[in-house]
């Protein structure tokens, strides 16, 4: 006998409800059995996501966003980094300082608002800037770290947003011997801020960083962290003379893994979802 699919309006109701239709059962054999099945479904799934909702707004009061935040910046704090926040728009001529330019492939990602201003697609050049004025004290190490939106035209699929929340932390002034290690150790710091414990690390060949240290987590080995070390070939537009250690993280793709979830869709901003929670109930 014939298996009955899932209609079009159903995968749709399926997929405004956070609902992945490859875990669901798929052994009915008539339209009226698949039709009862998908209200069952429907109506359990909104029940549960009406109790979230209500425990959200009335016990916890904080999303895991809001938590996943904090911890980070708790943790970061007790390593001695200071938080910043710098602008979301920023300059063309800010972006070629990274080797931005019409030609570089991430150009074609951009927001622009004008001929010379932007969203900015990544925390580094506000960063950058901030490690040249910095770098006029004396005191070393200095570390800082900003978290903040950034915005690229995605259209690569669960992992990418085009609006996502950015981590970078910066650490300047230290041995340069011990850029490795201690790039991986703040990375193990994150993680478990996150609470993910299976994860591993891997070098990749960056299109603006040139070889990075990434974090790749889940089991489709996303990436969730990128890190790179100076001094490097991006340091002289912006006078950096310091060796360094920086990495930036992608906090809603953080919550994707944590959260156990194929999509970044719940846990990207959006009006359609609060917490992971499906509002459309």
């Amino acid at each position: 006998m014939a298996e009955e699919k899932w209609t079009q309006t159903q995968l749709r109701r399926f997929k405004a409800l956070g609902i992945e239709p490859d875990n669901l059962p798929s052994d009915c054999s008539t339209p009226e059995e698949r039709n009862r099945l998908f209200q069952q479904i429907e109506k359990k799934e909104v029940q549960a996501q009406r109790k979230n909702l209500q425990n959200l707004l009335n016990h916890e009061r904080k999303t895991r966003f809001q938590g996943l935040r904090e911890r980070i910046e708790q943790a970061l704090s007790q390593e001695g980094f200071t938080g910043v926040t710098t602008p979301t728009v920023i300059t063309g001529q800010a972006l070629k300082k990274m080797t931005i330019d019409a030609a570089h492939p991430l150009s074609k990602q951009v927001f622009w608002l004008n001929s010379n201003q932007c969203l900015r697609p990544m925390l580094a050049p506000n960063l950058y800037s901030l490690m040249k004025d910095l770098g006029r004290l004396d005191q070393r190490p200095i570390r800082f770290f900003e978290i903040g939106s950034c915005f690229r035209k995605e259209s690569r699929g669960a992992s990418h947003a085009n609006e996502f929340t950015m981590l970078n932390l910066v650490e300047m002034g230290l041995p340069e011997e011990e850029r490795h290690d201690r790039l991986r150790f703040l990375a193990q710091r994150i993680m478990a801020a996150a609470g993910i414990q299976d994860y591993r690390f891997e070098s990749e060949d960056s299109n603006v960083y040139g070889e990075t240290l990434d974090v790749v987590a889940g089991p489709d080995d996303v990436e969730v962290a990128s890190g790179a070390m100076g001094p490097h070939a991006l340091d002289v537009p912006w006078g950096i003379t310091d060796t360094w250690v920086g990495m930036g993280f992608g906090l809603e793709r953080l919550l994707m893994i944590s959260n156990k979830d194929a999509s970044i869709g719940k846990w990207a901003k959006s009006l359609a979802y609060l917490d992971g929670i499906s509002l459309k109930i």
